[in-house]
C-alpha cells in the first residue's frame, strides 16, 4: 500500500506542471476556432524565451510604419497591428489588409477605438460619460445599450470576414482602460469596465459566434496619478480573458509593470500591447514573460533613432518575420 501510495505521488509530482500547462493554453471561448487555438498554443510554447517583434499602422497608411521597420534593420516585424475606428470607410479596407498579412505570414492583432455612441443634445461625441449615462449604457433595454450593440455589430461584420478566411486575431478592445482619456475609463468595480468587458465578450462569442478571437485585455502600465491606476482594479477575470498586456510609453520600463501584470496572470500570458520608445536590450532579460510588443504608429522615427530600433531587433530573443513559419495553421519559429 505504502508503495502504491508513493507511486501515486511521485506521478503527481510529474504530472501536475503538464496538467497546468495543459489548461493554461486553453482559450477562454470554448468553441475558439483551431487556428486561434494553434496560436495561442505556439504563444505560450515560446513563453519566457523569445519575443515576438510587432509594429502597429495606422488605418489610412497600412504598412508604412513596418515598411520603417525594414528599411532600418533589414528584418520586418512578425506582428501586423492595425485598428478599426467607429463608423470608418477605412475599416473594410484594413480587414482586407490584414488577410494579406496573415496569408503573407505575418501574426494579426487588431484593436477598436469605439467612439461614445451617443451624441449629447447638441449631437457631439464628447469623450466622457455621466454615472447615470454609464447605467444606461450597460442596461440591455436602454437606447444608450442598443446604439452601442449596432455600433460594435458593424465591427463584429469585419471580424466576421477574417473568420471566414481563417485569420486569427489578437484582440484587444477598450484599450487602456485604467487611465482617464477614454469614455470607458477610469470605471473599477463590476458595473464598471468589467461589465463592459463582458458585455462585447458575450456578444461577439455567443450573438456572433466570433471564434477567431484570442481576447487581450490591454491596460496602461500604472503611471503615478491621483486615480488609482492598479491592473487589479480594471480586470474582468481570467474566464473572459486569454492574454494580459500593458501598455508603455515614455521609455520607463519598470520591473512592477511586468511583475505586478506576471502576478495577476497566474500563468497566462502576458504581453507590451503598445510601446513608444524603445526597451534598451537588458529590460527584455530583466523581464522576460513579455510574450510580444508592439510599437505604436509612427514611433520608430518619431521617438526613435534607427540605431535604437536596430538595436531592439537585434537582441537575440527578438522573433521577426523571417524566423517565424506558418503552415497549416501551424506556427513554428525557424531556426
Amino acid at each position: 500500500m505504502i508503495k502504491i501510495n508513493l507511486l501515486v505521488i511521485y506521478s503527481l509530482i510529474f504530472l501536475l506542471p503538464l496538467i497546468s500547462q495543459a489548461q493554461d493554453f486553453q482559450p477562454v471561448n470554448k468553441n475558439t476556432s483551431q487556428e486561434a487555438r494553434q496560436l495561442l498554443e505556439f504563444l505560450f510554447n515560446i513563453k519566457g524565451q523569445h519575443i515576438l517583434s510587432g509594429q502597429h499602422n495606422y488605418p489610412n497608411e497600412l504598412n508604412r510604419s513596418s515598411d520603417t521597420i525594414e528599411v532600418y534593420t533589414g528584418k520586418l516585424p512578425a506582428i501586423w497591428g492595425s485598428s478599426y475606428r467607429g463608423n470608418s470607410d477605412l475599416n473594410p479596407v484594413m480587414t482586407q489588409e490584414a488577410i494579406k498579412k496573415h496569408r503573407q505570414g505575418y501574426i494579426v492583432t487588431l484593436m477598436y477605438h469605439q467612439p461614445r455612441p451617443y451624441a449629447d443634445s447638441l449631437g457631439n461625441f464628447r469623450n466622457e460619460i455621466s454615472d447615470e449615462e454609464w447605467e444606461q449604457l450597460i442596461t440591455t433595454d436602454t437606447e444608450i445599450h442598443q446604439t452601442w450593440a449596432e455600433d460594435i455589430d458593424k465591427i463584429a461584420a469585419e471580424l466576421k470576414t477574417l473568420q471566414e478566411n481563417n485569420v486569427p486575431v489578437l484582440w484587444r478592445p477598450y484599450h487602456e482602460m485604467n487611465g482617464g482619456w477614454f469614455w470607458w475609463g477610469h470605471r473599477q468595480g463590476e458595473d464598471g469596465y468589467n461589465q463592459l468587458w463582458r458585455m462585447i465578450y458575450d456578444r461577439f462569442t455567443n450573438h456572433h459566434k466570433l471564434n477567431n478571437l484570442i481576447w487581450v485585455w490591454n491596460a496602461n502600465a500604472p503611471l503615478q496619478r491621483k486615480v488609482p491606476m492598479d491592473y487589479h482594479l480594471y480586470y474582468p477575470g481570467h474566464e473572459v480573458v486569454d492574454i494580459l498586456a500593458a501598455d508603455i510609453y515614455g521609455g520607463n520600463y519598470e520591473q512592477n509593470y511586468h511583475d505586478d501584470l506576471v502576478e495577476l496572470a497566474e500563468g497566462k500570458l502576458i504581453a507590451m500591447g503598445e510601446i513608444g520608445e524603445a526597451p534598451q536590450p537588458e529590460i527584455l532579460d530583466q523581464q522576460p514573460q513579455w510574450t510580444w510588443y508592439m510599437m505604436w504608429s509612427r514611433f520608430p522615427w518619431s521617438k526613435n533613432t534607427p540605431e535604437e530600433i536596430e538595436a531592439l531587433y537585434a537582441h537575440p530573443k527578438v522573433i521577426t518575420k523571417d524566423e517565424l513559419k506558418i503552415k497549416n495553421a501551424k506556427f513554428q519559429i525557424i531556426n
